[in-house]
């Protein structure tokens, strides 16, 4: 079928896609008018367009709803992928620390932080959902928002001390309310 995106999420996963009783899935179906078939087995999903697909983007943002969840996402934070200001952004740390499982482990601990410290503060600061699971850190958010959270996982994934993340982080934060406060007082003076 033309438009059909396949994809393959973790079989441990597949329940929190399909919900109780099927209503996180009839969910996703109904909010992007698509058919998702899933393969409860090996984990293997499709999703295709329907008579009643107008979006262009649906099957796409289907799919990336699906790969959140896939990815560790609760269905509610992955269900943020509908707006099309909210993009999902998926590190790889094997591509950072290769495939060794105790550099992997070590490097989420660090990202997570002690108490889950560091990522909440990198959440607090770039307004950001982050999931860390298996080999992978997703993080959901506007294009800015994930910009910056992906440079801190990076910092410190290349052995950057926390405090120098903190900094950054902050200083980030600071700039991001400036272009805020100033993108609301033009809207403001454009409006009068």
């Amino acid at each position: 079928m033309p438009n059909t995106e396949y994809l393959k999420i973790p079989r441990e996963r597949v329940g929190v896609l399909i919900g109780k009783n099927g209503i996180t899935k009839d969910e996703i179906e109904n909010l992007t008018k698509t058919d998702i078939n899933i393969d409860s087995e090996t984990g293997s999903i499709s999703v295709s367009p329907t008579e009643a697909t107008e979006d262009p983007l649906a099957v796409w943002k289907s799919r990336y709803i699906v790969k959140a969840i896939g990815r560790g996402f609760n269905p509610e934070i992955s269900l943020k992928l509908l707006s099309d200001e909210t993009l999902l952004e998926i590190i790889n740390l094997p591509d950072y620390v290769g495939k060794s499982k105790k550099a992997i482990m070590r490097q989420k601990a660090r990202i997570i932080g002690k108490e889950g410290r560091t990522k909440d503060i990198i959440i607090d600061m770039t307004g950001v959902d982050i999931s860390i699971y298996g080999k992978t850190v997703a993080i959901i958010g506007g294009m800015e928002q994930i910009h910056i959270a992906k440079e801190a996982v990076e910092m410190i994934l290349n052995g950057v001390r926390h405090k120098t993340v903190y900094a950054f982080l902050e200083r980030k934060s600071r700039d991001m309310k400036i272009q805020e406060f100033h993108r609301i007082a033009k809207d403001e003076t454009d409006i009068t």
